[in-house]
């Protein structure tokens, strides 16, 4: 006979009313109970979205430029990202809104302003004279394909190759074609009969800016008269180029080739090459041609006065070099240097003290744009040492698998971290500064400590200083540390659950205050860390092994007396202390030969030296049962204050005190609600599928875990097997679907209705929406907290919301969080005087409002926020005082309690890409935002919400993104972000000499406007391509290559980030727009003045 409680049906049939309505309204409950009314003062005006920064290494980057000048460095995505980089700390993030790749990157040097050139055919012209840049034109072409862009120093003609083989040429200021074109059958007239392919290289002579360098892909290369609009000379050589490039004299110049070669050309001698070297080819004897390498994809020619030119290329490596790394190589004089990268070679660049091309460019470094990193080699010093990289692009050296946020960290944090961490670093680094210093810091206006967590595939965990907008790698902890890694592949044990990554992390516990920390790994493994500045070296690993099951013999009723066999009996349990186990298991398989009692990872049995950090206090794993093998962990939680830490999966709970390293509490999840099982279970065979339910347990990307033993795909999303949500009414639950532990929360608060003060317990919440509270019994603290048992029992306390319970907090009767309690941090490994231990053994007042010290009796709110719905529990009635149903047809990914101007709120991220904020305690919606869709598992994974109004996730597998709701923070995010453009003076050209005047070897200038104007090159037709004006392109603002935005321009450009507002700038641009004015003229004049002069009249 089943009991029926009436409150249970009254609150299934409100659930069910509320269900009914689409809009999310908070409903107030129990009209008996007169619940106290908690002023409230967030309002929806303190709320606005918006995106901050974005950290971490361009993910598939595509295209690399530098500016001398400015040192500001870009890089260019596949995705149609840009991402812009100068000192440490300036970092810039746009994005073109067609997403096509880009293909090329131009800055007007000195400018302020860049050109991108993506495949879909589009130019586009970036201000980079504000701190959001922003497109001021673009140029569609229409009939014809670009391949390759060359701008000249200090130039506003740019020239635009084709597929075709014609160059166009665009005016930077006004981003219009020039009526000039050169064609490709015009360039290379009778010297080939076919076509030449796509421009593949375009660049002036540096000694002479009348005269162009054409390379097409075909291998002939033509040297073009711009002023007699002919070709001068015409090289052919039999294999395709990828790239050309100038001695600064002007008289030679070198081209790549796919066959693995290097030719070098005299300009006047068209007939064959001065040289042709086959860098890593084999000479083989009798002067045959060495063997053919792999294609050289870009090579640079420098000078230098002091020495030999430099000879730099990536590719060309010989055939026979299988398994061999990506190389670049530095010829320098007669010696070559092979340089292996860990990832192939995108792009290069080498960094000049000159931008002028006529003058010798005494190379400093190179930057390498590598897949998946950026590196930058040191050619002054010997051996080329890399520079340490001051970056965050790092943050993907393993994937990551989860992520974790904590604003308004305790100030001694950070310099701790960074103390430890300081001693991982890597020597053998280039002692220079980095040289990509350019643009200035914001203004910081935000002084709160930040960081962030990242764990990873690998099992590795690192330490991010995230304060004010910037990101620094402060420590890393490799938590396989602990375990024995296996020497070969036959070695492997046949007790992995996973094929690949056995030590990812799966989640992250951290109490900021007492430095613990807890991870969780998908191996089925929990290891507790506690921080200490002193290196240890311990004999033995302490470590438990633990036996979750999951059984249910024929129960047809929540009701069935018959209570399940299991070790650990039900009610008030009394641990019986494990001695930490010797390695390894001794029982390996059960009595009918099925796998049993086995961990999936072996611990280490050596002694350990530990670091100063986070060292391994325990080794919690849970084994095989019967040759099933462990589930994965769905939830953690530590506590230091109380000395336990907590986990559960979908097949139950295990308390753990780490303290006195015993099991407390291991119990299947439903003999936690012992005879009020709401649920009719079926029974279930050991040998069904072992898929676990609900929460968000795939790792890689689909990599980590193989898909039969963890699926929640996005594409269940739309039937919502996602999460498997039931209502409040559900009486059976199908037999593959089990309920997980999903939530766990320590807290000190009212664990029964009859309780008259707060004592400890824990709340656990599950994947079918049950809330149950657990009572902790805790010994007094010193000696006795090592010597008496912690007591656990399940308290009989059950709450009901709809959908999986994602987080859980406590409010006083003032609407202030309550936290859990914690020990504040001290160093453990040094011994302390009696006296001091006592004092520090005491425990902090629970709550960190004034209301705390009140009369006991006072009562609490619960606040309970589920995938479907949130409510707020008035304690010790149990009275539901607030609910809101936050979703219908999506659910929430993400839940978290958080603190924004000086009060509370409930932050949720949904399924649907809804960001949405709720008041505390009353649950009113202050902000409903369309952020963007759950368009991978990375995102929900990662997504989380932390103080102050900031949110995180990994927008890529190599970059998070930064993201605020708190309005506040919007209005002084201009003054936050660092300053790209900063005026400096263009370097003076180099010095012509006397002689070199006196018999025309100087560098020879070309009036272009002269040449590409209108009066005399014509209009371009309309149909060649369409210009687009960008957000900042209005009419009568002059052209960024002009070296001039308006104020106007400015203000509206920085507005095409949703919310951003502009301070008021007007007199120093004004200033700048006159200065630069005079500058433009003063130039102009200049060069009218010395166009026609002969050398005798200088």
């Amino acid at each position: 006979m089943r009991k029926f409680n009436i409150r249970k049906v009254l609150d299934g049939l409100t659930a069910g009313s509320s269900s009914a309505s689409q809009q999310p309204q908070p409903q107030q409950h129990t009209p008996g109970s007169r619940e106290p009314e908690v002023q409230e003062t967030l309002q929806s005006e303190h709320f606005q979205l918006c995106k901050t920064v974005r950290h971490g290494f361009p993910y598939q980057p595509s295209a690399l430029a530098f500016d001398p000048v400015q040192k500001i460095l870009a890089v260019g995505t596949q995705t149609g990202a840009l991402r812009l980089f100068g000192r440490p700390g300036v970092e810039c993030y746009c994005q073109h809104d067609s997403g096509a790749a880009v293909i090329q990157l131009q800055f007007l040097i000195n400018e302020g302003a860049l050109v991108s050139a993506l495949a879909d055919d589009t130019l586009h012209l970036w201000n980079l004279r504000q701190k959001r840049p922003a497109i001021l034109h673009s140029l569609k072409f229409c009939r014809e394909r670009v391949t390759f862009c060359h701008l000249p120093f200090q130039s506003k003609w740019l020239y635009v190759g084709t597929e075709r083989g014609n160059i166009h040429i665009v005016n930077v200021e006004s981003f219009t074609l020039s009526g000039y074109v050169i064609m490709w059958n015009k360039a290379i007239e009778l010297s080939s009969k076919s076509h030449p392919g796509p421009i593949v290289h375009i660049s002036d002579n540096p000694m002479d800016e009348g005269k162009l360098l054409i390379g097409f892909e075909s291998g002939t290369v033509v040297l073009w008269d711009l002023k007699s609009k002919k070709g001068d000379y015409r090289y052919t050589y039999d294999e395709a180029i990828h790239s050309v490039a100038w001695h600064h004299e002007g008289k030679q110049f070198i081209c790549s080739h796919s066959d693995g070669t290097l030719t070098i050309w005299n300009v006047r001698s068209p007939t064959k090459p001065v040289q042709t070297i086959t860098p890593h080819g084999k000479q083989l004897k009798d002067g045959k041609k060495p063997e053919p390498c792999k294609p050289i994809l870009k090579v640079e020619f420098k000078t230098s006065r002091s020495g030999e030119p430099f000879i730099i290329l990536s590719g060309g490596l010989s055939y026979d070099t299988v398994g061999r790394r990506p190389c670049l190589t530095v010829m320098h004089g007669k010696s070559t240097a092979v340089l292996e990268m860990d990832y192939s070679i995108v792009d290069f660049l080498t960094l000049c003290e000159t931008p002028y091309a006529n003058d010798f460019q005494e190379p400093y470094a190179v930057v390498v744009l590598l897949e998946k990193d950026l590196v930058l080699i040191d050619l002054a010093q010997n051996g080329y040492p890399i520079f340490e990289n001051p970056y965050p692009l790092s943050i993907h050296e393993s994937p990551v698998t989860c992520c974790e946020y904590f604003a308004d960290c305790p100030v001694d944090l950070i310099p701790a971290l960074y103390s430890v961490g300081a001693r991982q670093k890597r020597q053998g680094y280039s002692k220079k500064e980095w040289p990509i210093n350019g643009g200035n810091w914001g203004l910081g206006a935000q002084s709160y400590p930040e960081i962030i967590i990242t764990g990873h595939a690998d099992g590795s965990i690192k330490f991010w200083d995230a304060s004010a907008i910037t990101l620094q790698v402060l420590y890393k902890l490799k938590t396989a540390k602990v375990f024995e890694k296996s020497r070969n592949k036959d070695d492997k044990p046949n007790t992995d659950i996973v094929d690949e990554d056995p030590y990812a992390i799966q989640i992250i516990s951290w109490c900021p205050e007492s430095r613990m920390l807890c991870i969780a790994g998908v191996s089925a493994h929990v290891i507790i860390y506690r921080f200490s500045k002193q290196e240890v070296i311990i004999e033995v690993i302490p470590m438990l092994e633990v036996r979750l099951l999951y059984e249910i013999n024929d129960v047809e009723s929540p009701e069935s007396e018959q209570a399940p066999p299991l070790s650990t009996p039900v009610g008030a349990v009394s641990p019986q202390p494990i001695p930490p186990q010797s390695h390894p298991s001794t029982s390996s398989s059960s009595s009918d030969g099925l796998r049993d009692n086995v961990p999936c990872l072996k611990v280490k049995n050596s002694p350990l030296k530990q670091s100063p950090g986070y060292q391994a206090e325990l080794v919690i794993q849970l084994v095989w049962v019967g040759g099933e093998p462990p589930q994965q962990i769905t939830s953690l939680a530590v506590n230091s204050s109380y000395g336990l830490v907590v986990f559960g999966n979908c097949n139950g709970i295990a308390i753990v005190d780490y303290l006195q390293k015993a099991v407390l509490l291991n119990l299947g999840t439903i003999e936690l609600y012992g005879s009020n099982d709401p649920y009719r279970r079926e029974p279930r065979s050991p040998r069904k599928s072992r898929q676990p339910s609900g929460g968000l347990c795939d790792i890689n990307e689909g990599t980590v875990v193989p898909e039969d033993r963890c699926k929640s795909p996005t594409s269940d999303v739309k039937d919502n097997s996602f999460s498997r949500s039931r209502s409040s009414s559900v009486t059976s639950i199908d037999k593959e679907s089990r309920e997980a532990i999903s939530a766990l929360h320590f807290c000190e608060t009212f664990t029964r209705k009859a309780d008259s003060s707060p004592s400890p317990c824990l709340w656990v919440g599950t994947t079918l929406g049950t809330v149950l509270v657990i009572a902790l019994n805790l010994p007094p603290g010193g000696e006795q907290r090592l010597l008496q048992p912690v007591i656990v029992s399940p308290s009989g306390t059950i709450l009901r919301l709809k959908g999986g319970i994602l987080r859980m907090a406590f409010l006083d009767t003032t609407g202030c969080l309550v936290p859990p309690a914690y020990e504040s941090w001290r160093e453990h490994n040094v011994p302390e005087e009696k006296d001091e231990k006592e004092k520090l053994k005491k425990k902090r007042p629970v709550s960190v409002s004034p209301s705390s010290s009140q009369e006991i009796s006072e009562n609490q709110y619960a606040v309970i926020c589920s995938e479907k719905q949130a409510k707020v529990i008035s304690l010790p009635t149990q009275n539901c005082a607030y609910k809101q149903n936050i979703t219908e047809t999506s659910f929430v990914l993400r839940g978290d309690i958080v603190a924004l101007s000086n009060s509370i709120c409930l932050a949720c991220f949904c399924a649907n890409g809804h960001i949405m904020t709720f008041s505390l305690p009353s649950l009113r919606p202050l902000l409903d935002v369309y952020y963007l869709p759950l368009t991978n598992m990375r995102i929900a994974r990662t997504f989380c919400f932390t103080n102050n109004g900031q949110a995180l996730y990994l927008v890529s597998p190599t970059e998070i993104q930064r993201l605020t709701y708190s309005q506040e923070t919007c209005e002084n995010l201009q003054e936050m972000l660092g300053e790209l453009f900063t005026p400096v003076e263009t370097p003076e050209a180099p010095n012509r000499g006397f002689f070199k005047g006196l018999f025309g070897g100087g560098a020879q200038s070309l009036d272009r406007e002269e040449l590409f104007g209108e009066s005399s090159s014509g209009k371009a037709s309309r149909s060649l391509a369409q210009h687009i004006p960008g957000p900042g392109g209005i009419e009568g603002v002059k052209g960024a290559a002009s070296g001039v935005v308006g104020e106007l321009a400015r203000a509206r450009l920085a507005l095409d980030e949703r919310g951003q507002k502009l301070g008021d700038l007007e007199e120093r641009t004004t200033a700048m727009l006159s200065s630069a004015d005079s500058f433009s003229k003063h130039a102009h004049e200049m060069m009218l003045k010395y166009k026609d002069k002969k050398w005798y009249q200088f």
